[in-house]
């Protein structure tokens, strides 16, 4: 995926999930069946994209993620949520329930 490709599914998506992990990264591949229950649960009409970080250089760099996991989540175009290497689960849910009942009527 080019970093063109990903802002226009940023710009037309209302939520995306931005989930990027590291092939040797243990803490990631736990992490991501909990986070795709999660979304899929609470937020079903957020795309989720996995992007490795390593094999994305430009991308991960554009979004300054320089560690592993990191979960960006974006609605309306916008970065509305980040959370990176001590990531709380329950927390991201937390924050972007409200706006996400808001947007989704």
């Amino acid at each position: 995926m080019t970093l063109e490709a990903l802002q226009d599914i940023i710009r037309t998506e209302t939520g995306v999930l931005l989930y990027f992990s590291g092939e040797n990264c243990n803490v990631c591949h736990a992490l991501r069946p909990k986070f795709k229950e999660a979304f899929d649960t609470h937020f079903p009409e957020v795309k989720q994209l996995y992007l490795d970080a390593h094999e994305n250089p430009e991308i991960s760099a554009h979004y300054q993620v320089f560690s592993v996991p990191t979960m960006i989540v974006f609605l309306d175009g916008r970065e509305f949520a980040r959370e990176g290497r001590n990531v709380s689960l329950h927390q991201m849910i937390s924050q972007l329930e409200r706006p996400y009942k808001i947007m989704m009527g």
